[in-house]
């Protein structure tokens, strides 16, 4: 038991440095447009580059943890990421020409092709290290809530960093990296086992994720567009809350960083608790993740009433925890119902609609905003209660299964493959 909370530990460790390493560099992106003379696009470009290059690997990180290793992926990626945010300091401290603003982008791009490999790993790896079912919903929260605390604090400790200099978070990326590498070397035993002799078939491979899609394409591709909702939705509302607290409140810095973390905490803090309660039972998940995506529609909803401060902080908050409850219920549907064999790839997917949601939010809001307060608002609960609807319509809970059905339709569908 000690040895399953150290490795649950370490595997948290990631996400919380995956999310710090991307998000702690939002409060100092003014700092860095001034240092490095570049334009606001340009700025953005930091952000965005990350998120792109990590949607197109994110399926080969998990075609790779499936043939190879979820553990053989993790840790070569987490000195990808490490690297990369090492570049970006070489950049920052010996390059001061216009070609500095290149390096940087350049590892951040690296950065991007780390975190690929790392936190989209994680999800099915805490499938296959725990096998009773209640302990993998509690772990898959505990991955949320991890994932989620790094939303928290990257506001916070970004402008406290920057205050010591505009590449300070930079340095951060390496350190954190690092410690999680070793973290994860020690306390997480490779659950995989060892590699057939058919792990390079590529065609035996997407005959398998074929099958798998059309047997449980309807339930799959509806978590996939909830995960892809709930993140556009967080990081949309954020980046209209960030602008609005500078622009019509004047708060700034640390102070910003606190407001922007109430409803992320919040969010949290429900995933903790949304990991505890859903247990095995994939009705319950259903329903959480109905009620979620309601409560989310309903608070953007109500927010578009009124631009008064604590009134949108709240109903934000709220929108949080209805994520908080959505994440780790689709988390865990998503990952008891899928063989080992293919889990990687197949969660890897999911995530790459998240990273999409992420990528997404910030330049469709700020669209959005030209409309107004109602008409960026009323987009989220139409958002929120789409994402409702396809949980309540096409998620059903029979139609999961288990690995033992997945494994006969894969077999099935393998025998009228010819071998290569």
């Amino acid at each position: 038991m000690k040895s399953q909370k150290g490795a649950l530990f370490a595997l948290a460790s990631i996400p919380l440095i995956m999310t710090l390493g991307n998000s702690m560099l939002i409060p100092v992106l003014p700092q860095l447009a001034k240092q490095l003379n570049i334009s606001a696009f340009q700025v953005s470009m930091i952000i965005t580059v990350y998120g792109a290059i990590a949607i197109v690997m994110i399926p080969v990180a998990g075609y790779l943890s499936d043939r190879f290793g979820r553990k053989k992926i993790i840790l070569p990626c987490l000195i990808i990421t490490a690297a990369g945010g090492a570049v970006c300091v070489v950049a920052a401290w010996f390059l001061k020409s216009t070609t500095t603003y290149y390096v940087i982008l350049a590892g951040r791009l690296l950065q991007g092709v780390g975190a690929a490999g790392a936190f989209p790993i994680v999800i099915p790896l805490i499938g296959d290290l725990f096998k009773d079912e209640k302990e993998v919903s509690k772990g898959l929260g505990v991955i949320e809530t991890s994932n989620t605390l790094g939303k928290v604090l990257s506001p916070i400790l970004g402008a406290y960093l920057g205050l010591l200099s505009w590449y300070t978070p930079f340095v951060a990326i390496p350190v954190l990296c690092l410690i999680s590498f070793f973290l994860v070397l020690f306390s997480v035993k490779n659950p995989d086992k060892k590699v057939k002799s058919d792990a390079k078939n590529i065609r035996k491979f997407l005959t398998e994720i074929k099958a798998i899609l059309k047997e449980k394409g309807r339930w799959l591709y509806t978590i996939f567009a909830i995960g892809g909702i709930c993140m556009f939705v967080t990081f949309g509302v954020l980046f209209y809350l960030s602008e609005v607290l500078e622009s019509k409140y004047n708060l700034y810095g640390a102070t910003k960083g606190f407001v922007l973390a109430i409803p992320l905490a919040a969010l949290c803090i429900a995933s903790y608790i949304s990991g505890k309660i859903i247990g095995d039972n994939k009705v319950r998940m259903k329903r959480l993740g109905f009620g979620g995506m309601v409560l989310v529609g309903g608070a953007m909803l109500i927010t578009g009433f009124s631009k008064e401060l604590y009134f949108m902080v709240g109903f934000l908050t709220l929108s949080g925890i209805g994520v908080g409850i959505v994440l780790p219920s689709m988390d865990a549907l998503i990952t008891r119902s899928i063989e080992k064999d293919n889990r990687g790839t197949i969660t890897s997917l999911y995530s790459s609609m998240r990273f999409i949601g992420v990528t997404l939010g910030p330049p469709v809001v700020s669209l959005l905003m030209v409309g107004g307060h109602w008409v960026l608002f009323g987009t989220m609960a139409g958002l929120g209660l789409i994402g409702g609807l396809l949980t309540f319509f096409a998620v059903k809970p029979g139609d999961t299964g288990t690995e033992g059905e997945a494994r006969k339709v894969i077999g099935k569908t393998i025998k009228r493959v010819k071998p290569s």
